[in-house]
């Protein structure tokens, strides 16, 4: 993860803020207010991010993503046993990244297919391809 004290996000007045812990807010382009919580510890980098009504969406926890790592970085959300599960608010989802290992990650044909646009792919699928 950056260091905390450089990252693309606004520090919460009066909150604590140092290279390992730190809580800020961006907003997003419809004027919420995302509060973010980050820490490194604990063999972990760990980001909160929530709003007052609802779950971030994909692209805002990939902005926070971009802002508070370093590109060659990979983070997770996890889905853990539901005995497992804590939920103190539920408008907050983790980002997380173990700091001893790599994340491993399925190969990108898994995925999908790296540089096709939706509807290249919606005509491979059709068995029409473009000119």
């Amino acid at each position: 993860m950056r260091d905390l004290r450089t990252v693309d996000a606004r520090p919460m007045p009066g909150q604590p803020l140092d290279f390992d812990v730190g809580i800020f807010t961006l907003f997003n382009l419809r004027g919420e207010q995302l509060r973010i919580i980050a820490t490194v510890g604990e063999g972990w980098d760990h980001i909160s991010v929530s709003l007052k009504n609802r779950c971030p969406t994909w692209e805002e926890l990939e902005d926070v993503k971009r802002r508070f790592f370093h590109d060659h970085e990979t983070a997770m959300q996890l889905h853990v046993p539901p005995a497992d599960h804590i939920n103190n608010s539920p408008y907050c989802l983790h980002l997380w990244r173990p700091l001893d290992v790599e994340i491993p990650r399925p190969p990108g044909w898994m995925v999908g297919l790296k540089g096709k646009t939706p509807d290249e792919i919606k005509a491979l699928r059709l068995g029409v391809f473009p000119k």
